[in-house]
């Protein structure tokens, strides 16, 4: 099945297209735009180096997320777009179990930076094809690492255990360097072969995985609490 995949969840995103879980294509791309029209053109460029059509892709793969809130959207509205454009159908994964899968290691514990020193964070004991031991969640980075046992048998991938290496390490735990911890679009393709409940139901009624509200939702919450 020819797959085209987004993910848009943190700032360093990708684009790929693979047949399987065999990749034709990928590419990096700097998420900075509010339109998912710009990460499109993207697409349609990849599309045309690789020689496919647009008629010729049979399913979009998303990563749904946690992450960066401009992000995320831009690929949920532009793979539902799509999805409904064509008649074909939308899977999603959390964009922490991408992570997961990019490491190489089973037992590894995926963190993206929320700001204010907070993770989005998910651990896996056992591979990113089985169910996280916890997570995805959002926290204070003491509060992830003081509910995991046994540091020093854990990998941490993801642009949130950079930023936080010195209490990671501190604690004997293994940051894996920053290659190890993007989030890749080419890592959705080998999921998706492998993890068939990602696909969306009802494409209408999906929504990605946020974790948190929006910043401005909660600005918003603040101030509907002062008064």
């Amino acid at each position: 099945m020819l797959s085209l995949a987004l993910e848009t969840s943190t700032s360093l995103g990708s684009i790929a297209v693979g047949r399987g879980d065999t990749l034709i294509s990928e590419c990096a791309l700097a998420v900075r735009a509010t339109h998912s029209e710009t990460v499109l053109d993207e697409v349609e460029r990849m599309l045309a180096r690789a020689r496919i059509g647009v008629d010729g892709i049979e399913r979009v793969i998303i990563g749904a997320g946690p992450g960066s809130f401009t992000g995320v959207r831009i690929a949920a509205s532009l793979a539902k777009g799509w999805c409904h454009a064509r008649g074909v159908p939308l899977f999603a994964y959390s964009s922490l179990r991408s992570v997961a899968a990019s490491s190489g290691r089973e037992r590894v514990c995926a963190l993206f930076d929320a700001r204010r020193g907070e993770v989005y964070g998910a651990a896996w004991a056992d591979g990113p094809l089985e169910a996280p031991i916890r997570g995805p969640e959002a926290c204070d980075i003491d509060r992830w690492l003081g509910g995991l046992e046994d540091h020093g048998s854990w990998s941490f991938a993801g642009e949130g255990a950079i930023r936080h290496r010195a209490g990671i390490e501190a604690r004997g735990g293994r940051v894996l360097p920053p290659f190890l911890g993007v989030p890749r679009a080419g890592a959705l393709l080998w999921l998706a072969e492998r993890l068939p409940a990602g696909r969306a139901v009802d494409i209408d009624a999906w929504e990605p995985r946020y974790v948190r509200s929006s910043g401005a939702e909660r600005q918003v919450g603040r101030r509907g609490g002062s008064r």
